[in-house]
């Protein structure tokens, strides 16, 4: 079966140019991954200093969600441009590009909008919290458009699961706590680990679902340079740091209500079990949005304990 038949199988009838087209592009599920930190480093903020301002908080959740959109759009353009479909081996999610429902020229206009827009929202936060902001939003502009472009893209290599490790948890959860509050505390520092091991955790599971393919493509990640154990064993240990590092916020943060999270560890448990024992195929998707849900619980767990524990205080 090839990858356009796949595709067809899994989304019928999608009319070039429609809004389905775009959403394929945007894949709207995914956005998860950039709501949860920014929830979780404001929550985190505003507990730790009594207020924040709610404009400069929907700004920073509309540049992050931007970005991950300008990711998104980048890799279904960017794959569609390297011929990563041409194989008709791939299981993953259709890409509208290499579908034919959109072109390759009107998604690149999007990713340029999409741009402008979060250039946008970050020249207003620069205004509001200082040049700092300026280098945060670059930098995450630029790994955006760099994981599925340049001569060198970040999803060809090793280092995909790293990069969404430091961007949407270290980078996205600090620099909300700091854009908000002007300081980070501790509990912070810890909480963007956790959510950033399991956005990793995420793509984790993407890739070893494509592991055949990306061998056949030339793409090396994670999951093709160490096999399908050591895929197995990384997607184990991303889903168990974040539960590891509740004690340890607790503490610190002098709260117990930062435990919360734990009551989400027998659904962790499932999806580790329903990764490793998944057919190979479409199946995985399934255990994809359920991670991109996890981090989300985890994330509103997370946040509901720090406003209580203020509450109790």
């Amino acid at each position: 079966m090839t990858a356009k038949h796949a595709a067809a199988r899994q989304m019928p009838g999608v009319p070039a140019g429609s809004l389905r087209a775009w959403a394929v592009a945007v894949r709207p599920r995914s956005l998860l991954v950039a709501i949860s930190p920014v929830l979780v480093g404001g929550t985190l903020g505003f507990a730790r200093q009594g207020s924040i301002s709610l404009v400069a908080a929907l700004l920073v959740l509309g540049a992050a969600v931007l970005m991950q959109v300008i990711t998104n759009m980048q890799n279904d353009v960017g794959y569609t441009v390297r011929g990563g479909d041409r194989s008709g081996t791939r299981t993953g999610l259709p890409r509208a590009t290499a579908n034919g429902w959109l072109s390759v020229r009107d998604v690149r206009a999007g990713i340029v909008v999409a741009a402008l827009v979060a250039t946008g929202l970050g020249l207003a936060l620069v205004a509001y919290r200082g040049w700092p902001v300026l280098a945060i939003g670059v930098s995450s502009l630029l790994a955006a458009l760099a994981y599925m472009g340049g001569p060198k893209p970040i999803a060809y290599t090793p280092f995909g699961e790293l990069t969404v490790f430091v961007f949407f948890g270290l980078v996205a959860v600090i620099g909300a706590d700091w854009v908000l509050t002007g300081s980070v505390g501790t509990v912070t520092a810890l909480a963007s680990v956790a959510i950033g091991s399991l956005a990793a955790a995420a793509l984790a599971v993407n890739n070893h679902r494509d592991i055949a393919h990306d061998r056949l493509v030339g793409r090396h990640t994670f999951a093709v340079t160490f096999g399908e154990a050591g895929s197995r064993r990384l997607y184990t240990a991303l889903l168990a740091l974040p539960f590891g590092l509740l004690i340890p916020m607790a503490a610190w943060g002098r709260s117990p209500a930062l435990l919360l999270p734990v009551l989400l560890l027998p659904a962790a448990w499932r999806l580790r079990h329903a990764f490793v024992s998944c057919p190979r195929g479409t199946a995985f998707n399934e255990v994809l949005f359920s991670t991109f849900r996890l981090e989300l619980w985890f994330a509103a767990f997370l946040s509901a304990g720090a406003l209580l524990g203020r509450m109790l205080a």
